[in-house]
């Protein structure tokens, strides 16, 4: 089993950054594919960045691109997502995810083994 834990959200004004932090703990010894999604109420979960552990290539969702950094901690088995320039549309919960699989494609949730429990992030106008 692995746990992940998210932490950082908030609610901040357009524009602003924010910093989430996702720790992961349990049988981590072989990880592949960590990720971030996001879901607002009553919408289907939406990817918005992805990393491959070992290469650490790192994939952005068009949304994304040019304002978040997905980065590890492999030291602290600690996954981060960097947000600067905030929108309101970016308001969601946004949830870590995990796989032991070198899965192929990481935009899609249901490729992920774990999942974390989700922290809120609110952009105001």
């Amino acid at each position: 089993q692995v746990q992940l834990v998210e932490s950082g959200g908030g609610l901040v004004q357009a524009g602003d950054s924010l910093t989430l932090s996702c720790a992961a703990s349990g049988r981590t010894i072989v990880t592949r594919v960590m990720g971030w999604f996001r879901q607002v109420s009553g919408k289907e979960r939406e990817f918005v960045a992805a990393i491959r552990w070992i290469s650490d290539n790192r994939y952005y969702a068009d949304s994304a691109k040019g304002r978040f950094t997905i980065y590890l901690d492999r030291t602290k088995n600690t996954l981060y997502l960097q947000m600067i320039s905030l929108k309101p549309e970016d308001t969601a919960v946004y949830s870590c995810a995990y796989t032991r699989t070198d899965i192929m494609t990481v935009t899609t949730a249901f490729a992920y083994d774990y999942w974390g429990q989700g922290t809120q992030v609110t952009v105001s106008s």
